[in-house]
């Protein structure tokens, strides 16, 4: 037998159909004869004896008034199987005299059986595109590649050896119930997958989407302004036409095994130090947040509290913020004393005097550079607090 199922709600689509091409009423048999479908719904549940001739002989079977006398749940008519790929997955009949119905009948059949295959398409693609959502979610979590998932890969005809690159969509559907939501999201899916990107997509959730873009253009080479000008189209085109707002954060491109997993914790990452430091903003790059993504593997470790230390001491003494500000103002300009002064709108001996004070209390020397490097990662993990 076929390990397709004909179900209840498509046999009543076959039903309403047919009905709609002969003047009779129409039955719809599951594979083990019983009704799941009938334009009589009085009759659905019934066991069919005409429908368990069908499958046991594998033949259209004609019915008359003698005939039915002897059967359980029969009429007069015409039972026909109905087959995918050769193999009976269930049975047809219509009700009335076998003569008349014989010119019907095969052309009703074919209809029936077009539906079927149909049903069946959409039902593989749907479980396909369900099959390619579960890779991307096993991809970016996982640091090595199983054979498992390899061949998974390949039954999905999915080239894992493809360089790619992982972005993150976070939506924000605001007052949206669940159900538009996801139609927005699935109309995001469409713009990320029409016309033919080669993305592989998954939606996490209602408000996340992961994306493995294709790193390389035509040339086999990685051009970060390339993949920023498409962002920027597809923000472009969800806001005309789309309800929700979104962000999108493009991870790091990286080589070798595991690296679609280390793109999309780069992804992520992106997305969170930028929604932190550029909320107006929703596009966030991992080329522009290099230093603040890779110092977030250290929060909440004691080589965070130990880089965190001398700005804790500063912090404590400068009550309205004004040297903190000062410092990064000075980090700002590349330490260079006349273009801070001239952003803070104070004279070069002023901010002098800060500097000064900032060494005291920190106990750092400005003027050696692994104190300020120290001072200015402090400054970088303390804005991500």
């Amino acid at each position: 037998m076929a390990t397709y199922h004909l179900d209840a709600r498509l046999a009543q689509d076959i039903v309403a159909r047919t009905m709609q091409i002969i003047d009779s009423n129409v039955n719809v048999m599951d594979a083990r004869g019983r009704i799941i479908g009938s334009g009589d719904r009085e009759r659905i549940g019934e066991l069919h004896e005409g429908a368990l001739l069908v499958l046991s002989q594998g033949r259209v079977v004609d019915i008359d008034e003698a005939v039915a006398k002897h059967l359980h749940g029969v009429r007069p008519g015409i039972n026909l199987p109905l087959r995918i790929d050769g193999d009976i997955v269930g049975v047809i009949g219509l009700t009335g005299q076998p003569a008349t119905l014989r010119h019907y009948g095969e052309l009703v059949c074919m209809t029936a059986e077009m539906m079927l295959e149909q049903a069946r398409l959409l039902h593989m693609l749907a479980q396909d595109s369900r099959l390619r959502e579960e890779l991307v979610l096993n991809l970016v979590r996982s640091e090595t590649l199983s054979p498992a998932l390899s061949e998974w890969a390949q039954r999905l005809g999915i080239d894992l050896n493809q360089p790619r690159v992982v972005a993150v969509v976070e939506v924000d559907s605001g007052q949206l119930g669940v159900d538009s939501a996801m139609s927005e999201l699935q109309q995001l899916q469409t713009l990320l997958t029409t016309p033919e990107r080669d993305n592989l997509i998954a939606i996490v959730s209602l408000t996340e989407m992961v994306v493995l873009k294709p790193a390389l253009n035509v040339h086999g080479r990685y051009d970060q302004d390339d993949h920023r000008r498409r962002v920027d189209q597809l923000l472009q085109r969800m806001k005309e036409t789309g309800q929700v707002r979104m962000r999108i954060a493009l991870g790091n491109y990286f080589t070798g095994p595991g690296s679609i997993a280390r793109s999309y914790r780069t992804a992520r990452t992106t997305m969170m130090v930028g929604k932190q430091r550029m909320p107006e903003q929703r596009s966030y790059f991992y080329q522009d947040l290099v230093l603040p993504v890779l110092l977030d593997s250290l929060r909440g470790g004691w080589q965070a509290n130990e880089l965190a230390r001398p700005l804790a001491k500063l912090k404590s003494m400068d009550n309205n913020g004004l040297l903190r500000r000062t410092l990064v103002a000075w980090f700002s300009h590349n330490v260079q004393p006349s273009a801070t002064a001239r952003a803070l709108f104070i004279h070069r001996n002023t901010l002098e005097y800060r500097l000064n004070r900032i060494s005291e209390l920190t106990g750092l020397d400005l003027g050696n550079f692994d104190d300020r490097l120290l001072l200015y990662v402090a400054l970088q993990l303390d804005e991500q607090s």
